[in-house]
């Protein structure tokens, strides 16, 4: 992958960054009906990072039970091995790496747990030159899916990036396929959405107008879909199989998730990091649905991967 050497506007992309958190935490807030906690932290002097963030989360609410949503700034003396395993020759570069990242967990199990991200990773190579480069994307995990939901979800991300080239969406979807898998479950996570890492080949200005272009298109991606599912009776049954589908993700987490790898690696804040954890998970041994029901559906016709618009 060609990286810009375009001296990359740093302010700008903290800015947007910003405003994009503010946006969807004010979006969520007034939707569940309770305020986000807001945390803002400082790396200190000494510490093998420098840098600033704010973590906003939103506990126990009326929709959420547990909504995580945090901006970091860091700079660092040297890229973590996550982040140069296709760029060798930035090994051990300063770098400076900033963005957005989500994850709402639903208290109703017929709502998805969403993921949303959006970054920026800077760095000077050996020879004096900037590399800069974009990454994120969105995707959606159901516990009990809906077709409805699913094309909703694809069909926002797919328009998102229709403006910078019709192989955007598809090849950003099947990246996502590709990434969102737990393969030591053969299994996917969910039913995707878009995922792009490493990218710069739209130069400077148009990466960074792709990435708002994905980070403005989420709350109307995944709130049509809250609103429509959030008022569903749901019992024993339904919760149960929530908090052991939550496991998966807590699998892939901690096990498969770069973004989670180069936070730890970085020596950056862990309990930012982890903001993505649900509050309550079980895990069953050989747990099987039963046939013809609601649980096995989730299994056979939505995380199998498929094209969705």
């Amino acid at each position: 992958m060609t990286m810009t050497t375009e001296t990359p506007n740093v302010s700008a992309v903290r800015q947007y960054l910003q405003d994009l958190q503010l946006r969807i935490t004010g979006a969520i807030a007034q939707l569940d009906g309770n305020e986000f906690l807001a945390d803002a932290w400082e790396k200190e002097p000494g510490e093998l990072l420098q840098g600033n963030g704010l973590t906003k989360i939103l506990e126990g609410g009326r929709v959420f039970e547990r909504a995580g949503c945090g901006f970091s700034h860091v700079r660092g003396p040297r890229l973590p091995p996550s982040a140069t395993q296709h760029r060798p020759e930035l090994a051990g570069a300063p770098f400076e790496a900033m963005g957005v990242s989500l994850v709402f967990h639903p208290r109703n199990p017929y709502v998805p747990t969403v993921h949303m991200n959006v970054r920026m990773l800077a760095a000077k190579g050996k020879d004096g030159q900037d590399a800069c480069w974009f990454g994120g994307g969105m995707d959606l995990t159901p516990y009990y899916g809906f077709e409805e939901d699913a094309v909703h979800f694809h069909t926002v991300c797919r328009d998102a990036l229709q403006p910078f080239g019709d192989d955007k969406y598809p090849r950003f979807k099947t990246w996502c396929d590709e990434y969102f898998f737990l393969k030591h479950r053969n299994e996917q996570r969910g039913i995707g959405g878009v995922f792009f890492d490493d990218f710069s080949e739209l130069g400077f200005d148009g990466s960074f107008a792709m990435l708002r272009a994905v980070g403005d298109a989420f709350l109307g991606a995944y709130l049509p879909i809250v609103e429509r599912r959030q008022h569903l009776t749901w019992g024993e049954r339904e919760r149960d199989f929530q908090l052991y589908r939550r496991g998966r993700y807590v699998e892939f987490n901690l096990v498969w998730d770069r973004g989670t790898h180069f936070g730890l690696q970085s020596g950056g804040r862990t309990e930012s990091i982890l903001l993505s954890m649900p509050p309550l998970v079980s895990w069953a041994y050989q747990q099987r649905p039963e046939p013809g029901s609601p649980e096995e559906a989730l299994y056979t016709k939505f995380l199998p991967r498929r094209d969705w618009v």
